[in-house]
């Protein structure tokens, strides 16, 4: 089952094999299980506000947030949703992970509800960790996207200094791919939009500050994601 609040994306989903539904509202109130997959964390409240169209799913429902936001966000969501079973459930490796069912699902939630959910999660996800309770798969991710992003910048000015230097950058790239520099980035090069990498390190930011963690490295890299983008 599956809805979006673009009605013109319901040919495509039909083809896909799944059934549509007319609102989240209906939705929800036909699933024990919603992956909730939007941009920001306002976005994921207001599914979940008090009389949110998500509210209308059966008591005992797992409610998965992918998207990537504020593990508090979450945390929060859990604690004032009764009925509800709210987890996070990030997702890692990109776009074409995505369509080769590839993904690797960070979960974090209680064992039971983690165990329930990760047959669903195995739909499109070839690898599923529990990272913990419920804003820890935040956690995971923003640890992850640090790591990405860095690289992915990493990978650029190396590249672009070979180049400058009359050396071949795709004879590099594989070169490098065998060496102790080899990364993930640079693995899938020209496959990566950076279209979230300024999202993404503004919420890394935000949880070093509540933290009380100074990330120089990080907030430099926020700054390169925007000049990049």
């Amino acid at each position: 089952l599956a809805s979006d609040l673009n009605p013109a994306r319901e040919a495509a989903v039909r083809l896909r094999g799944a059934t549509w539904q007319p609102d989240n509202a209906a939705l929800a109130a036909a699933c024990d299980v919603l992956l909730v997959c939007v941009g920001f964390d306002a976005e994921v409240r207001a599914l979940l506000a008090q009389g949110g169209p998500l509210r209308q799913a059966r008591p005992g429902s797992i409610v998965a947030i992918l998207s990537t936001v504020k593990p508090e966000t979450v945390q929060e969501l859990a604690a004032t949703t009764s009925g509800l079973h709210v987890v996070d459930s990030t997702v890692c490796r990109g776009g074409r992970a995505a369509d080769e069912g590839t993904l690797l699902s960070f979960v974090g939630g209680p064992a039971e509800v983690v165990a329930r959910l990760e047959p669903v999660l195995r739909a499109y996800s070839s690898d599923v960790s529990h990272t913990g309770g419920v804003g820890t798969a935040q956690v995971a991710k923003a640890a992850n996207n640090l790591v990405l992003w860095a690289c992915l910048i990493a990978d650029h000015e190396a590249l672009a200094l070979a180049q400058r230097y009359g050396m071949d950058p795709e004879a590099l790239r594989q070169a490098l791919l065998t060496s102790s520099a080899a990364n993930h980035a640079l693995e899938v090069w020209g496959q990566q939009s950076m279209a979230w990498a300024e999202d993404d390190m503004d919420i890394v930011q935000a949880m070093a500050v509540k933290a009380g963690l100074s990330l120089p490295q990080a907030g430099l890299n926020r700054e390169l994601c925007r000049a990049l983008k």
